[in-house]
């Protein structure tokens, strides 16, 4: 089998093997493919891994040698997953593989909000504490974790992760899910939607993006919340409306946000969030711990290799063999 990863660089820039992978078959890995190049790259391939290289219907009728689509990733939306279920070319994620580490993404920004450590260490480093008359100083309220109440929306695994983190601070548990959870930890209470925005100290976003979840933050709801609240969103950009929020914090509706997604990536320049008071921004990287990307690495090689043997696994277009 000839096998091609269109984008390998974030997965494994280096530190972690392909050898599970190149064991499989003839294997090419390109750390990033360009969308012009993606026909010549796998012109030939039965099996291509991407992540975040786009595959359109157009270009899988081109392929005329692919019998299988890997994501590297939970989401799949990169894939025409319904021009593959034409040609029977199953289609494969990774289910599950960041949940603590997105979770203690969660709570680095948290933290971070809450106790300014990044500020604060900057102005020692400038050396302030050195000029100071007292033995110490702040420049913001420092902010206790434990009795805040913590709303979550999207109880999935992720959610629940950030649900246990939080209990553990001491934090009160309410959540929203637009589905009843198969599991509800215990202490948390479920909520209606507004309710959740409108009685979270901190917000957390956990849930997939649909028609329905959309734009879920936006000027309405944002109006519901507290202006001493925190917004955190380390699951997908297009769930916030990026210029009502720029104007809430700007506003003083809310008191800042904590977000690892942005609606496009990269982002633009001229983003508005990027000037935005209170706004803390990090390049995507929750998922990107390195005992994270070896569980991604080991569930798409073994995706592939159970789809070697007959035996497909985290289908999600329906194909099966």
């Amino acid at each position: 089998m000839k096998i091609v990863v269109l984008d390998g660089y974030t997965l494994n820039p280096g530190d972690l093997s392909w050898g599970e992978l190149k064991a499989l078959g003839e294997c090419t890995i390109c750390d990033r493919t360009q969308a012009e190049d993606i026909l010549e790259y796998s012109s030939d391939a039965e099996i291509i891994l991407t992540n975040k290289t786009l595959l359109s219907g157009d270009t899988i009728e081109q392929l005329k040698h692919l019998k299988y689509i890997g994501v590297l990733a939970t989401g799949y939306n990169i894939v025409d997953v319904q021009a593959a279920l034409k040609r029977a070319i199953p289609v494969t994620n990774v289910p599950t593989y960041g949940t603590d580490s997105v979770a203690q993404m969660v709570f680095a920004h948290i933290l971070n909000l809450t106790q300014n450590v990044a500020h604060h260490g900057q102005t020692v480093k400038d050396r302030r504490w050195s000029k100071n008359p007292d033995f110490c100083y702040w420049d913001m309220p420092l902010i206790e974790l434990s009795g805040l109440t913590m709303g979550i929306i999207g109880l999935g695994r992720i959610g629940r992760a950030v649900a246990k983190l939080a209990l553990a601070f001491g934090m009160k548990v309410i959540a929203y899910d637009v589905n009843k959870p198969n599991k509800i930890p215990e202490a948390c209470n479920m909520a209606s939607l507004d309710e959740v925005f409108s009685r979270a100290d901190v917000l957390s976003l956990h849930c997939p993006l649909t028609t329905e979840t959309g734009k879920i933050v936006n000027t309405k709801s944002l109006s519901l919340m507290k202006p001493t609240a925190f917004l955190i969103n380390t699951s997908r950009g297009p769930l916030i409306d990026e210029q009502s929020l720029a104007e809430a914090l700007d506003k003083g509706i809310i008191a800042g946000a904590g977000l690892d997604v942005l609606d496009i990536e990269p982002p633009g320049k001229d983003n508005p969030l990027f000037e935005a008071k209170n706004c803390f921004i990090t390049p995507h990287i929750a998922w990107a711990t390195r005992s994270a990307r070896q569980r991604l690495m080991d569930t798409a090689v073994e995706n592939v290799r159970a789809f070697l043997s007959g035996r497909s696994i985290n289908v999600v277009n329906g194909v099966s063999e």
